[in-house]
């Protein structure tokens, strides 16, 4: 087994040997599918927006598979500062070490994704499952890259989790089916095509090509974006 393999198995293993993580990985998907989704359908009741409880539900698989994969991307990177440093100076290298930190984060997010979607699948079917499959990664796939940044410029435990909890709010209670404008800052937000993708797998309807475009170019460049910042991250305590 390669060097990258293994560093890649262990960084997955590493996040994983807390009971509580394996724990989160159950409790979180259910959290939001059930009781989430009922929160972001009141909140778009209360602001005039259009979203139906399908649909929330739905959505909600989506946010468990961002607020999950995006919180361990963050503590992935905060948690590595000295760890990255030394696989560096032991000839790992910055750029395998960026590259194995970045599978273990999709293996995380294909983790989440996979719970999810069950969740999702068990509490009210999805018409489109393979369609729904690739939304919910998405939303695992862009937080990654936020949850990795945020990780990069915030050294601080407790500050970085916030952080990530702010941009995660605002992405979530800003869509453009939670408030009665035709536009807003949602149709600029990072998930918005990845949320029209899964409201519609869910229905069984057929999403336009302009949405898996967008979903498409917004996780690969959040990909990227995460990769680079492991790569930074490394490379700075290297030199």
């Amino acid at each position: 087994m390669s060097t990258f393999a293994l560093a890649s198995r262990d960084f997955v293993r590493e996040q994983l040997r807390a009971p509580l993580t394996l724990v989160l990985l159950v409790a979180i998907p259910v959290f939001f599918v059930l009781i989430f989704a009922s929160v972001l359908g009141e909140f778009s009741k209360a602001l005039g927006g259009t979203l139906q409880a399908r649909s929330a539900t739905a959505i909600s698989a989506g946010w468990a598979a961002a607020f999950l994969s995006g919180t361990l991307a963050f503590f992935m990177v905060s948690s590595s500062r000295s760890a990255d440093r030394r696989l560096a100076m032991a000839g790992l290298g910055p750029t395998k070490v960026a590259l194995s930190r970045i599978a273990a984060a999709l293996v995380l997010g294909l983790t989440v994704t996979a719970v999810a979607l069950v969740t999702l699948w068990l509490r009210s079917g999805i018409g489109h499952p393979l369609h729904a499959l690739v939304a919910i990664f998405a939303f695992a796939a862009i937080y990654i890259g936020i949850g990795a940044i945020a990780g990069a410029l915030v050294s601080e435990p407790l500050a970085g989790s916030l952080l990530v909890l702010g941009v995660f709010s605002i992405d979530a209670f800003s869509g453009p089916q939670m408030t009665s404008a035709a536009s807003g800052i949602g149709t600029y937000l990072p998930t918005d095509h990845a949320a029209n993708l899964l409201t519609a797998a869910a229905a069984g309807h057929g999403s336009p090509v302009g949405d898996w475009r967008g979903v498409a170019s917004m996780a690969l460049g959040a990909i990227l974006i995460a990769l680079g910042a492991f790569w930074l991250a490394a490379r700075r305590r290297f030199q």
